[in-house]
């Protein structure tokens, strides 16, 4: 059993039910529609939340028991999300496939982060956005969330160069506040970024 399986494992939200701020606020902000890829979605807040949105969601996570409950939670929200067991490892990116993708709190190794974030340039269609939330470097002196290696953590060139030629929306590295569930809870340190894929 991975580690993420186990952890969703309880009956509690470990990171809540609502959706990130960032997203829910940038995504309010550029009134987007379609057909929506959530990666690294654990429990599935953010994808209820762009469901509820009216958006056609998928979600990808590699904990089984993280999909269970962003079902259960789809549900009790009246709304449907389509879930599919990925690993990112072995992840396969359809060219131009989605209006929206959202990664928030997704940390990875830095090849797997490389690979990842070329499926989603890859991946989201021309005139789309990608929406991310993540800790930086700076985080793990804050004890507020994330990983406690800091090769998990971004820089601004991680986020930047792989959208290098993308209209940057929105850009930010500094603090916030974020109180979600157990796992998320005070002062943080974080990147935020809202790039529009290139018309073609």
């Amino acid at each position: 059993m991975n580690p993420w399986n186990e952890r969703f494992q309880g009956e509690d939200y470990i990171f809540g039910t609502e959706a990130n701020v960032f997203i829910a606020d940038m995504h309010k902000k550029l009134a987007l529609s379609g057909d929506a890829l959530a990666i690294a979605e654990g429990e599935g807040r953010n994808a209820v939340y762009l469901a509820r949105e009216g958006m056609k969601v998928t979600v990808w996570d590699y904990a089984e028991s993280g999909l269970d409950k962003a079902k259960r939670l789809a549900a009790a929200n009246g709304v449907s999300i389509h879930t599919e067991l990925v690993d990112l490892q072995e992840a396969q990116w359809t060219k131009d496939l989605w209006d929206e993708i959202i990664c928030v709190f997704g940390h990875f190794p830095k090849e797997l982060r490389t690979k990842t974030l070329a499926g989603v340039r890859e991946a989201v269609k021309p005139g789309g956005y990608f929406l991310t939330e993540v800790y930086s470097v700076h985080q793990i002196p804050y004890r507020s969330g994330g990983p406690q290696d800091q090769q998990f953590l971004y820089t601004p060139a991680d986020i930047l160069e792989p959208f290098a030629d993308w209209r940057i929306v929105h850009f930010f590295m500094g603090e916030v506040v974020r109180q979600e569930g157990q796992g998320h809870q005070g002062l943080s340190h974080v990147i935020q970024f809202a790039g529009q894929k290139p018309l073609k």
